[in-house]
């Protein structure tokens, strides 16, 4: 929910949480968690080379806690389905610390029903992307969603 801007930056209160963060205009940093390699290849690509976003990527959400503990990217681009810990349940650890309470979450899924897309939004994130997805447009879709929120 955006409420104003400071400094350039959107003045966003999380919807869950009621934390106050700010969102820069521009995206660059992306952490995307996904357990399928090559998904993960693709979604680099789509994202890094095409959308010349710098993308980090994470096979679990294990991977993604401990890369987060080094570094926050400006996004996290999270599977809804994988093994051990699913999106919404990475999501849910995130929330609870300070550190990645406000960071801004958009899922991608395979189940795109009206349902599951009305609780992720619930949860938090600021979007919800259906698989499969194009790889030439996904960088601009993401941008778009990002542009919605800032």
């Amino acid at each position: 929910l955006r409420v104003g801007r400071w400094r350039g930056n959107a003045l966003l209160v999380h919807p869950a949480t009621r934390a106050l963060t700010t969102m820069p205009d521009t995206l660059h940093h992306i952490l995307h968690v996904e357990d399928d390699p090559a998904i993960r290849r693709i979604v680099a690509l789509a994202l890094g080379r095409v959308g010349g976003f710098e993308v980090r990527s994470a096979e679990s959400g294990a991977e993604a806690l401990h890369m987060l503990s080094q570094a926050l990217p400006q996004l996290l681009l999270l599977d809804v389905m994988m093994p051990d810990m699913d999106g919404p349940m990475l999501l849910s650890q995130l929330r609870a610390r300070d550190d990645t309470a406000t960071l801004p979450v958009m899922f991608m899924t395979a189940k795109g029903s009206d349902d599951e897309r009305a609780h992720l939004r619930q949860l938090g994130a600021v979007a919800v992307l259906e698989k499969p997805f194009d790889p030439m447009t996904l960088a601009a879709v993401v941008r778009q969603h990002w542009a919605a929120q800032t």
